[in-house]
């Protein structure tokens, strides 16, 4: 390749990972990065040498040299930043959620189809070291037809949290609280391991924070395959607790905490796959990172599939449409929680 990807940021609190990989990669150079706020711009033209700083988005865009835009600004503009970039001829990385309604995220894929540039969009935890063989185990059958998950974010934030940040916790610019923010990567696990969703039955609250959404949701989820899932989301967990991804089959049982296997029980499997599976993901992705030192894990494998795959000229590992799936049960989640109905998902 004769020459670099051009890589830039837009929004420098998350977007900060999205800086250090692209900074980071052999075959990108980190042109470009844009903020409203200038104490986040000189801390960035310190740690990245030679990139340039934007408060104007759209001066930003005009600059020839950059070829993919990464998106990391409050969820509810993604869309219109998004559909802003494509139009000025930047591929594009979106931070998760895509955006907060399925009808803005829809505006990125018609955007994308329209263009007919690059667009993937951030779902990191699909990328730790132990969902490979989760997924497999899923997708082969080895645990059998699935009947049952529990899914339970039981994390902890305190109010200045949400004072401190402005759009979090409002229904305009994060979409929702605990769900939208802090569950929507597990939402996109479950779906991704358990298929398209059916329904959901919901219920949520404002239990411990002053805010305009919620801090805690608990449903009950119905999947076209028939089986059957319960999914928790809180910020009232204090100190936070865990992140349950729990998967039970006609052959077999799953349970992880957020990238460390917890049991791994297969029938007529033998205990030296077991004992093998827990001590190669017992500790989440360090223990995978010893085994395996060329593993490249969280925003740094997305940041480097987009770049990919503008050179290689395919599709990201994650494009619009899958990310829209999350976008919509949580949306589902929300209108059932409302009105005291069980909502039935239409695509």
């Amino acid at each position: 390749m004769s020459k670099k990807i051009g890589y830039a940021v837009v929004g420098l609190g998350v977007g900060r990972s999205h800086c250090d990989a692209a900074y980071s990669s052999k075959n990108a150079n980190l042109v470009a990065v844009c903020d409203l706020l200038e104490d986040r711009l000189e801390s960035a033209k310190k740690a990245y040498e030679g990139t340039l700083t934007y408060k104007s988005f759209e001066e930003m865009l005009k600059n020839p040299d950059i070829d993919i835009v990464s998106i990391a600004v409050p969820s509810g503009l993604h869309a219109e930043l998004a559909v802003q970039a494509l139009e000025a001829g930047k591929n594009i990385l979106v931070e998760k959620p895509i955006d907060i309604t399925v009808a803005q995220a829809m505006k990125i894929e018609q955007a994308r189809v329209k263009t007919g540039l690059k667009v993937g969009v951030i779902h990191q935890n699909r990328f730790n070291a132990v969902m490979e063989p989760v997924k497999e185990a899923v997708d082969s059958g080895k645990i059998g037809k699935l009947i049952l998950g529990t899914f339970a974010v039981k994390w902890f934030r305190d109010q200045n949290y949400y004072d401190a940040g402005g759009w979090r916790g409002t229904w305009a610019m994060d979409g929702g609280g605990s769900l939208m923010n802090q569950a929507v990567h597990t939402v996109d696990l479950m779906q991704w391991l358990m298929g398209d969703v059916y329904s959901v039955t919901s219920t949520m609250g404002i239990y411990n924070h002053k805010m305009e959404t919620e801090d805690l949701t608990v449903s009950i989820v119905k999947f076209k395959s028939g089986a059957v899932a319960t999914f928790t989301s809180s910020t009232c967990c204090y100190p936070g607790i865990c992140t349950d991804i729990q998967l039970y089959g006609s052959n077999g049982s799953i349970e992880v905490d957020g990238d460390a296997l917890k049991l791994w029980k297969i029938s007529g499997g033998d205990s030296f796959e077991e004992n093998d599976m827990l001590e190669k993901y017992g500790e989440g992705n360090g223990a995978a990172v010893a085994l395996n030192p060329t593993l490249v894990l969280g925003h740094a494998v997305q940041v480097e599939d987009i770049i990919s795959a503008v050179i290689e000229d395919r599709a990201p590992l994650i494009v619009p449409l899958e990310a829209i799936k999350s976008v919509r049960i949580i949306n589902a989640v929300y209108e059932s929680a409302k009105t005291g109905k069980e909502i039935f998902i239409v695509e």
